[in-house]
């Protein structure tokens, strides 16, 4: 580790098969804490770049549990985090929200690094029982159109770094890898980032995949359409900047979409909002969320006709009745 610390010291990059054996060596337990802790450090105080991003990338790829979903079609709808923003868990309800509609999702989500709650805090503290195992996935799937991944269940390189993210407490590039390596490669992703230059990496590494993707990023920093002002939205055929109004009928403030200062605030927010509770403002930034998840399939005519989808699925209960059948 000390020779690639060094490289990098002097500005050096990785190539995408070192960057590669770095977390392969990483996942073995052959480097200690400060070691791993000086690596991430360093792309705290550059950008990565996509060969070291790819390489990652592919380790974790590599060294993951398979997951097999029956040949479901699957959606994810995820964030990288890291914003800095503390909303309430935006992607995870849509998750619930798409279900409902009658999607199967494979959510793959960890426990927050940087915010209060995570997608796995959140599904945690409403009784979900992680698993890896492929056949209760599966029957997760096929009762409740969704089941939850946990990152670390699936990454054993993830468990190492864990502790360490969490002490540093900033965002790393593992917040940049989380959505590039759903175990359950999914057919279908709506990511989430928080500035525009991992929008760029993330276009074109989800172009090489020839999966369908959306890409979106609130230009006020958001890695989710957060309705607080306008959003560029990149896809498979290009990329376009929308308004608030276009996405979710109205314009919210931040305080709007404040998730909380502990996770059993978030878990509270969050059931709230699937019980058809919510306020305007939390609704209007989930159902925006939710149809662009939906208008990603490629299988309807127009984002309207995606949002009025996700309106009568939180409308109906039905996103709520995914829970119940997840839990009981």
């Amino acid at each position: 580790m000390k020779k690639i610390l060094q490289a990098l010291f002097e500005y050096k990059t990785l190539g995408s098969q070192q960057a590669k054996e770095v977390l392969l060596n990483m996942s073995k337990g052959i480097y200690n804490d400060s070691e791993i802790a000086a690596f991430i450090t360093v792309y705290l105080m550059r950008s990565i770049t996509i060969d070291e991003l790819q390489g990652f990338r592919d380790a974790l790829l590599e060294l993951c549990v398979p997951v097999d979903l029956g040949g479901h079609e699957v959606i994810d709808i995820v964030g990288t985090g890291g914003d800095g923003k503390n909303t309430f868990n935006i992607s995870t309800l849509s998750c619930f929200i798409v279900a409902g509609a009658g999607h199967k999702v494979a959510k793959h989500g960890n426990y927050g690094a940087t915010s209060v709650s995570g997608s796995s805090n959140v599904m945690e503290h409403l009784g979900y029982t992680f698993k890896n195992n492929s056949a209760a996935l599966q029957q997760d799937i096929e009762s409740a159109n969704l089941c939850f991944l946990h990152a670390p269940l699936f990454h054993p390189a993830l468990k190492v770094v864990g502790p360490i993210r969490k002490n540093l407490g900033l965002r790393t590039f593992f917040n940049m890898l989380g959505p590039m390596v759903n175990p359950a490669f999914p057919q279908y992703q709506l990511v989430g980032v928080y500035n525009l230059e991992m929008a760029r990496i993330y276009n074109y590494l989800l172009q090489q995949s020839g999966k369908n993707f959306t890409i979106i990023h609130s230009l006020d920093g958001y890695d989710e359409i957060s309705l607080t002002g306008d959003t560029k939205v990149i896809t498979n055929t290009g990329e376009v900047i929308m308004t608030p109004e276009e996405l979710g009928k109205r314009l919210v403030s931040p305080q709007d979409i404040y998730g909380g200062s502990t996770a059993e605030e978030a878990a509270k927010i969050f059931i709230n909002i699937l019980r058809g509770n919510g306020t305007w403002a939390q609704n209007a930034v989930v159902l925006a969320n939710s149809a662009m998840a939906l208008h990603c399939t490629g299988k309807y005519d127009s984002y309207d006709d995606c949002f009025l989808m996700a309106v009568e699925s939180l409308e109906s209960g039905r996103a709520y009745e995914v829970l119940k059948r997840l839990v009981g």
